[in-house]
């Protein structure tokens, strides 16, 4: 195997891991994406990715099943809606300039390291909070709006799911980071039929993209289910702080090519 291909195999096994405890994968893999494929269009590898990650995301959504019981009265409503999300989303982004959010999004990132920092016993405790038919509105609008964010713009989506179910409903942060994840399948999902159609997936690479993001989506789940909520909490401050970084470098700091 070409290094390319070997440091791609790592990234994806790599993010496949960050991404099973509580997303944020994607600051490994998309990069490493950009650096292999420098002349592809950002559309393809956006594809790639998620003809990739998608099925990684699934399998760490069922070693969680295995071993956490969701409340599904709040992840269903919140899955449905994402995934109508996301398509709006993605279809939204072929119309609409994204350079509002992202110039916006390490600022909405910081208020939630800040709020998560602030409440040290947020998330310490499996609590759900919300009921009937307010528990299933406040998911499809939660849903709806975090999966059109996921397929207009995309970066954060895990973490800002892992946050929903924890401030929102009362989720501790094993069980927020598990219903997050078979939600993000639905996002994936419905990006990755989008971008099938248009042709923008390019399956030989993202074929091993997905063998190796399984491996890490597998260690990943394993490592959180058998380290706890406060692992889970943990891995996602540092998530968020990287996040920030990498998202405020993005919107402020020009690159060559934008000037």
């Amino acid at each position: 195997m070409h290094i390319p291909l070997l440091s791609l195999a790592a990234a994806a096994f790599g993010a496949g891991m960050i991404d099973a405890v509580v997303g944020g994968g994607g600051l490994i893999l998309v990069p490493v994406l950009f650096s292999t494929f420098p002349t592809q269009p950002a559309a393809t590898l956006f594809g790639t990715n998620k003809g990739g990650a998608t099925w990684g995301t699934a399998v760490a959504a069922r070693t969680y099943l295995r071993r956490v019981h969701l409340r599904w009265s709040t992840v269903l409503p919140a899955t449905a809606t994402a995934f109508v999300g996301a398509l709006l989303g993605a279809y939204t982004i072929t119309r609409v300039d994204s350079d509002f959010f992202r110039r916006a999004l390490p600022f909405v990132l910081t208020a939630v390291l800040g709020y998560t920092l602030w409440r040290k016993d947020l998330g310490h405790h499996h609590a759900p909070r919300l009921s009937g038919r307010m528990e299933s509105t406040v998911a499809m609008v939660g849903g709806g709006l975090i999966g059109f964010y996921d397929g207009f713009f995309g970066p954060g989506t895990g973490n800002f799911l892992v946050f929903m179910f924890v401030r929102v409903f009362g989720f501790d942060f094993l069980h927020a980071a598990a219903s997050a994840k078979v939600v993000n399948v639905a996002c994936n999902l419905a990006a990755l039929a989008l971008f099938s159609v248009k042709g923008h997936v390019m399956w030989r690479y993202a074929a091993l993209i997905a063998v190796c993001n399984i491996g890490g989506n597998i260690t990943g789940s394993r490592l959180a289910l058998n380290r706890g909520t406060q692992f889970v909490r943990a891995v996602f401050i540092v998530v968020v702080v990287l996040l920030i970084a990498k998202t405020a470098h993005d919107a402020f700091i020009p690159s060559p090519t934008r000037g």
